[in-house]
């Protein structure tokens, strides 16, 4: 029996690697990065362009990310111009045809929903606008269980091998996500018709969802920081109405928020905006848990 020399042997236990088989994801924001990280499991490796303490908004498109993006099976973003600053320069850099548009290995999480928030009009003057409508859906539970669907389909396509697996571990999710739904909307039954004041619209499908009506923002337009006029304004608004609490994203500067809270005595709600927030934000399960009983211990 002729045996294999070393280097020989090597190359074919490199070969037969499940490794080798893995569907390598670039995802944009870390909710994203968590999602098919829980939907693939062994059969995918992600990296995530962003941290859960950066605005995914303003992202520079780095050589290392141009790297990942070359090597990338699939790419899983947010969509709805989130990324529209950084992203179309990544595609064009990374010459890696897979990854785009109407390629399998493109997918917008927000493609795969319906979005509030859509402008009627599109003016500049208005502010940094969304001409596609609020991009942060990962904050609609309902509208993120219709994306873990169809981001699972897309790794069917993918990579066949492992229709099963995936199928399978879509359907733990969807049932546990269904049960947490259930606990948090009985939790946060309370939060129905509070007001709060936000600090850009990060957080509105989430506000849609529990009944909560958000009454002001400390943009004055939309991408731009609070001016001494409009803070003077949300100032006044408090006086006529009840507002429970002031909630920013902890990536945000807070310079405004901790004005308004020293003038009028409503707290602040620093909140982690996506997976890896703060200690307890794992999972999108330990995000929502942790976000909802910050907002329900304020009762």
């Amino acid at each position: 029996m002729k045996l294999l020399t070393p280097t020989l042997g090597l190359i074919l236990f490199l070969l037969a690697s499940p490794a080798s088989a893995v569907v390598k994801v670039f995802a944009c924001e870390p909710e994203w990065k968590a999602l098919v990280e829980t939907l693939g499991g062994e059969y995918v490796k992600a990296s995530s362009a962003t941290t859960a303490f950066q605005d995914p908004h303003y992202i520079e498109a780095r050589p290392s990310l141009i790297a990942k993006t070359r090597r990338a099976d699939l790419i899983v973003c947010t969509g709805a111009e989130l990324e529209v600053g950084w992203l179309p320069l990544l595609l064009r850099q990374s010459g890696n045809s897979a990854i785009q548009k109407n390629e399998l290995g493109y997918f917008l999480a927000a493609d795969q929903v319906e979005r509030i928030e859509v402008p009627e009009n599109l003016d500049r003057s208005q502010g940094d606008l969304h001409a596609s409508g609020n991009p942060h859906v990962h904050w609609g539970p309902y509208r993120l269980l219709t994306i873990a669907k169809a981001l699972s389909d897309r790794l069917q396509k993918l990579d066949a091998k492992h229709v099963a697996q995936y199928r399978q571990r879509y359907q733990a999710f969807a049932t546990k996500w269904k049960k947490q739904i259930s606990k948090w909307e009985s939790q946060a039954a309370e939060l129905k018709g509070k007001k709060v004041i936000v600090y850009h619209k990060n957080w509105s499908y989430l506000l849609n969802w529990l009944g909560i009506e958000m009454v002001g923002n400390l943009e004055p337009k939309p991408g731009l920081p609070p001016t001494s006029a409009h803070l003077a304004n949300l100032l006044e608004l408090t006086r006529s109405t009840e507002i429970s609490y002031i909630m920013t994203t902890n990536f945000q500067n807070d310079k405004g928020a901790r004005w308004l809270s020293e003038k009028t005595d409503i707290p602040i709600l620093s909140l982690p905006y996506t997976v890896g927030g703060d200690k307890k934000a794992s999972d999108l399960i330990s995000l929502y848990d942790g976000v909802i009983s910050a907002l329900t211990n304020y009762q």
